[in-house]
């Protein structure tokens, strides 16, 4: 080869050269970065013993039951307290207190009753009547009896003074406050008697607010949960109905790839087209609507996210998305128009390779079953970590108190140091925590959880791509396709990804999963500081995280090459990692301008599948339509399961065209390398497939501006072809 010519492949490594023997991939092969092997499998087997300590010392309880002064869960079965669902504080005022929001308690007695008081009463006038002091016993502590006088009652700290009209929040009790003529009311009534003196609604307004700030975030989630049970079959359907669509697509690719793909990209216009018209029609209907005028600045952020639906502005900015994603795609595809021809030439190729190994359409399910295993074991993992931490009691005082917020023990205050000195404290359960080692550890134990999560995720991510690649590595470099071909490639391919190649599958997801717990490190910093951020510092943040995206994006970029490679020849990550590399950069533009035009066809598939099951699932579970009022079940939010379905419908549809990106980058890296290898000569013949080595050579002739490069890769096919 002229010096000229040599020159391209120097800088970006040597080209492969010919070698008799190889007939794809390398069957004895040796085990690869084993030091990462015996890493990860470490990490796992602590990952196993901070599960196993984290359920032995967790309490899921914790999160599901309200908890009284006692540290006693409200509502749990088989306790005294079971039927007494429902938390009630003595003096809902005191919530107005700063340390609500510091200790997320409320500092009052608290206890745990069946229903919440449903009228005005103070102490004073129900001992009075025995009817109502009986009513009044239901809101007190135990040990209270008709005998006792009222300051005593009070002296002990054994009943509230005053009951007001309450209403069941999250499950505590809290005034029922109201707005009558531009006043504040509780019960109907702008004041109220404390048992001491008349006090206007409006007071309570501020212990009501402290006190369910931390509880408004726990009562969107208790309504999501509560969708989540009403709605759980139907999302299951929504998403059998995703896998087969995802599937049933598949399969008529591999018969009619080139009418699939226009379909795709006819639908998927259509499908963008629909909802930019749905927009406008919302938008259209809402014009003179009362309150739909509002800006969805002035609306603030609200718990309910079906308001959100009722203003105007809020459609448009939908219209205004799907208009500029419409506008994209029509645009890419009229300056992609050839690049597409191609693309679909390419994709009938992988249709073929799949065709032959048709067992690979089913591996995502392997895929979803260990990734299911994986989140759930972070997810309960995580629950227990968090709920593991034993009750703290603080001192309580109404005047002036030296031990005030010190940490106290309920069962002999009383007699304590404490009770003597400050006789009108009492010692209440404040929060979960503890000073143990190891609750001092455990943001540490659960950054390792995070972090586990996202090596083992990456880890089978991993898995399936070597898998996959091995096999259809194997189909490519098959001489006589199907005879040469393993008897079953998948398997073969997978066995061997787990006997040698555990480590360098673990060490490129170790690379992936660092970078994406710094990602997560940077938002949790952002959030924490963004009060305290100037200029400066947010613009620093942004470049950042900027920053680390696309070295994210590269990386898996890099580690997807660098697992076809290694599933080929057997070698360790990183000396595949370059060759991948290399090898790309030798043959950059037909990455440019063929691999990544396949990737976009592709990714129009998903968005089509995604987007037919979100609409249908829009008009289900919103009752637009009326067929299905009957039918659909009663929510909160009914985007709750239609945001669960199109995300779990973009993750199947991801995981079986996932197959045929594989396929497709498998099958270019393998061209590439053939075009080194091999010449088209009697003695160097090509493992491609002629209709394969038409459409790539034709792409070359047309884009490739290098004389030197076009006259060396022009010269094999004018001599095939003769």
């Amino acid at each position: 080869m002229p010096e000229n010519e040599e020159e391209p492949y120097r800088k970006h490594g040597d080209p492969r050269k010919y070698d008799p023997s190889f007939k794809g991939p390398i069957q004895k092969r040796g085990c690869t970065d084993i030091i990462c092997c015996i890493l990860f499998t470490l990490a796992v087997l602590g990952y196993i013993a901070v599960g196993i300590l984290a359920w032995s010392q967790g309490d899921p309880r914790k999160v599901i039951y309200p908890t009284d002064s006692r540290g006693q869960f409200c509502g749990q079965a088989g306790t005294p307290l079971e039927n007494k669902r429902l938390l009630f504080y003595f003096n809902i005022m005191k919530c107005a207190s700063p340390m609500v929001l510091l200790s997320f308690q409320c500092p009052t007695t608290q206890m745990c009753v069946e229903k919440c008081p449903d009228r005005f009463m103070t102490l004073v006038t129900a001992y009075a009547n025995q009817k109502d002091f009986d009513y009044y016993k239901t809101f007190c502590k135990e040990g209270v009896t008709n005998n006792m006088g009222v300051p005593a009652i009070v002296g002990a700290g054994l009943c509230p003074t005053m009951l007001t009209p309450s209403k069941p929040f999250t499950r505590r009790c809290f005034p029922d406050l109201g707005i009558k003529g531009g006043v504040i009311t509780v019960g109907n009534k702008t004041k109220f008697n404390d048992g001491q003196k008349e006090r206007d609604a409006k007071d309570l307004l501020d212990g009501v607010k402290n006190a369910t700030v931390v509880m408004e975030a726990r009562q969107v989630v208790l309504k999501i949960f509560e969708d989540y049970t009403q709605s759980w079959y139907w999302i299951l359907i929504g998403l059998v109905i995703a896998m087969v669509l995802s599937l049933l697509f598949i399969v008529l690719m591999r018969f009619l790839a080139g009418v699939m793909i226009w379909i795709i990209i006819i639908a998927v216009i259509c499908v963008l087209g629909y909802g930019i018209f749905h927009c406008y029609m919302e938008y259209a209907d809402l014009k003179g609507e009362p309150g739909a005028n509002v800006t969805l600045q002035e609306l603030g952020f609200q718990t309910d996210f079906s308001i959100y639906l009722q203003v105007r502005q809020t459609w448009l900015a939908f219209m205004i998305i799907l208009a500029i994603v419409e506008v994209i795609i029509i645009l890419l595809l009229i300056f992609l128009r050839k690049r597409i021809l191609i693309a679909i030439a390419l994709i009938k190729e992988a249709s073929r390779a799949i065709g032959h190994v048709m067992c690979s359409l089913f591996y995502p399910l392997f895929t979803f079953l260990l990734l299911a295993i994986v989140i759930a074991y972070w997810a309960v993992t995580a629950v227990f970590l968090s709920t593991s931490n034993e009750p703290v009691y603080k001192v309580v005082n109404e005047s002036a108190c030296a031990y005030s917020a010190e940490t106290c023990e309920p069962a002999n205050y009383s007699t304590s140091e404490m009770k003597k000195q400050c006789p009108d404290s009492e010692c209440l359960f404040a929060f979960y925590g503890g000073e143990t080692f190891y609750h001092k550890y455990l943001i540490a134990l659960q950054f390792y959880n995070v972090f586990l999560f996202f090596w083992c995720a990456n880890f089978v991510t991993a898995l399936g791509q070597m898998t996959l690649a091995g096999a259809f590595a194997s189909y490519y470099w098959a001489f006589v396709k199907p005879d040469d071909i393993p008897t079953f490639p998948v398997f073969s391919s997978l066995g061997r990804s787990l006997r040698y190649h555990t480590g360098s599958l673990a060490f490129g997801s170790l690379i992936l999963s660092i970078i994406q717990i710094i990602r997560v490190l940077l938002e949790y910093l952002d959030h924490k500081l963004k009060d305290a951020q100037n200029k400066c510092t947010k613009f620093m943040f942004c470049c950042l995280k900027c920053c680390f995206w696309c070295l994210e994006k590269f990386v898996k970029f890099l580690n997807r090459n660098a697992y076809i490679m290694v599933a080929i020849y057997g070698k360790h990550f990183c000396a595949s990692a370059k060759d991948a590399f290399f090898l790309l950069m030798r043959n950059v533009i037909r990455v440019a301008v063929v691999d990544k035009v396949t990737d976009f066809l592709l990714f129009l598939g998903k968005l089509l599948i995604v987007g037919l099951v979100g609409v249908f699932s829009f008009f289900f579970f919103s009752g637009r339509v009326k067929a299905f009022e009957d039918t659909a079940p009663h929510l909160h939010y009914y985007w709750v399961p239609i945001l669960t379905v199109v995300v779990g419908s973009y993750l199947i549809a991801h995981g079986f065209f996932s197959v045929y990106a594989m396929c497709v980058d498998t099958l270019f890296l393998c061209f590439c390398e053939d075009l080194e290898r091999n010449d088209g000569s009697a003695e160097r013949p090509y493992f491609m497939s002629m209709s394969l080595r038409e459409i790539l050579w034709k792409d070359e002739a047309e884009d490739l501006s290098a004389p030197e490069d076009d006259a060396t890769l022009k010269e094999p096919l004018e001599k095939d072809k003769a």
